[in-house]
């Protein structure tokens, strides 16, 4: 029976050799970036401390703080941490989750390759792919949130793989449970959790498992993730007044837009620029070798689970297809989804097994060189290393003039802009942004009577709210001067406002 597939005792300690080696690999990167100052420099890596700093330090502390645009739960989990000003400032704490989550990913990944083939040297295979990626190790070494997704997927799987072969009579909530937690981590999750719990109904009535039995099973397991997704509905509807917040961040790229051939073509390449065309190119051999095999031996169903991280794919396709603007890290967290399938195909193919995997291994390392300054996500993150300099000015004006009075500005355009403020002692609870609610409307309504000051990002994404609302009204800046301006970002300062005669 196909629970009999797993590896021997003696492979533990290659397990834990995993583990050492991919916390290693993981700190080190990590203090790497950070001497080369490059720990914040994508501006999410900054707008996620603020989200997670506002929870307390707000003009409107509370639970409404956590928001509804990203997923909470990296949030949650940097809330108590962040209230310290050397974390929030340099977001190390932020740092020591993503890199937790890169082991947990790695060793994850290792253990599902070794347990579902039997074969330690492609679960190697599988790890270099993944631990070796130079965007992979950028990004565990930021406060951003795809580490943490790569974390709990991988080890909702190994889970759920394991759950599949014991015939769906094991504990399921250790799988359910690692899902849900997933899907309160970022919007891929959602998709992958769905496949899981399909494909795991099939591999279980593929196992012999009576249709009726492992429909309720995998019900048992969607349950978690279903609980999870339900309640960031809730919160999303409370919060901000919709359901699901899918767009009104973005300027639209109508390269895109609704043309689905021009999506496909972009995430293909994408794939091939993230990972290396030869490295794309066996994993799609891998692909089609893992899915014959599972169509031909109804004893491979377990593999089927493996499937089920290539659903991450559907994010980056609905969020281009809206026309959001192409990004590289969309397309990183398909690396675990190559990463698996190409360590499970070198498993399956037996005595020829050791030769697969040191070629996989030395394609990984020279097409995607571990570390390389150069990499795709490293060299997307410094987009705005530019406008930083920039908004230096920025900042030197309020050194100089700010009084401690509120600053009206936009959080969903300038929270990165927000941290950076942090060192020279600004805090959340001096700005009025729309996460305060009612305040923020009377303030864009008549800004001079709830601020002295303004920020206004007037080229972000063809400007935010604020620059909006000042091209549309002479009234809006009214009884405001211009202070200074850098980096795109503007700053005025209240005069004289008729509320003040």
């Amino acid at each position: 029976m196909t629970s009999q597939i797993h590896v021997n005792r003696p492979h533990d300690r290659s397990f834990l050799v995993a583990a050492i080696v991919a916390g290693a690999i993981g700190v080190g990167a990590a203090a790497l970036y950070f001497l080369q100052d490059l720990t914040l420099s994508h501006y999410d890596a900054k707008a996620h401390l603020v989200v997670a700093r506002r929870i307390v330090d707000s003009m409107r502390p509370g639970w409404k703080q956590i928001g509804a645009v990203w997923l909470p739960l990296p949030h949650l989990l940097n809330v108590v941490p962040v209230q310290f000003d050397p974390f929030y400032r340099t977001g190390l704490s932020a740092v020591a989750f993503s890199v937790a989550g890169f082991v947990t990913a790695a060793v994850s990944l290792w253990w599902i390759v070794a347990r579902s083939t039997g074969s330690p040297i492609a679960a190697w295979a599988a790890f270099t792919v993944l631990a070796a990626h130079p965007d992979v190790l950028y990004l565990q070494a930021t406060p951003m949130t795809e580490s943490l997704l790569m974390g709990f997927c991988l080890l909702g799987t190994a889970f759920t793989w394991k759950w599949v072969m014991s015939a769906g009579a094991s504990r399921v909530w250790p799988a359910g449970l690692t899902l849900a937690l997933a899907c309160l981590t970022r919007y891929e999750a959602w998709p992958i959790a769905a496949a899981a719990v399909g494909l795991a109904a099939v591999a279980l009535v593929r196992l012999g498992v009576p249709s009726a039995r492992a429909c309720a099973r995998a019900a048992a397991l969607g349950s978690f993730p279903a609980v999870a997704v339900s309640a960031f509905l809730v919160l999303s509807r409370t919060t901000v007044g919709s359901w699901l917040v899918t767009g009104g961040f973005f300027e639209v790229d109508h390269a895109t837009y609704h043309k689905p051939l021009v999506v496909g073509e972009a995430i293909w390449a994408g794939l091939r620029v993230v990972n290396g065309e030869l490295t794309t190119m066996v994993g799609t051999m891998a692909l089609v070798l893992l899915i014959v095999t599972i169509v031909r031996t109804r004893q491979s169903a377990h593999l089927l689970i493996v499937l089920a991280l290539l659903a991450c794919i559907a994010l980056p396709l609905y969020a281009f297809w809206q026309g959001h603007p192409f990004r590289i890290r969309y397309m990183v967290p398909l690396t675990m989804a190559l990463a698996a399938i190409t360590g499970v195909a070198v498993g399956l193919l037996g005595r020829c097994r050791t030769l697969a995997a040191g070629l996989v291994i030395a394609l990984a390392i020279l097409e995607t060189p571990p570390l390389s300054g150069r990499s795709p996500m490293v060299i997307e993150a410094q987009r705005d290393a530019e406008n930083a300099r920039g908004r230096q000015r920025v900042t030197q004006c309020l050194t100089e003039s700010y009084d401690q009075t509120p600053i009206l500005a936009s959080m969903a355009s300038l929270a990165h802009y927000m941290q950076e403020t942090a060192w020279i002692g600004l805090s959340i609870r001096q700005y009025i942004h729309e996460g305060i609610g009612q305040l923020w409307a009377d303030s864009l309504a008549e800004a001079g009577r709830h601020a002295s000051w303004i920020l206004v990002d007037e080229e972000g994404e063809g400007g935010d709210a604020l620059a909006r609302l000042s091209r549309a009204s002479d009234e809006f800046l009214a009884g405001f001067e211009r202070v200074c301006e850098g980096g795109g970002v503007a700053l005025y300062r209240r005069g004289m406002w008729r509320g003040d005669m």
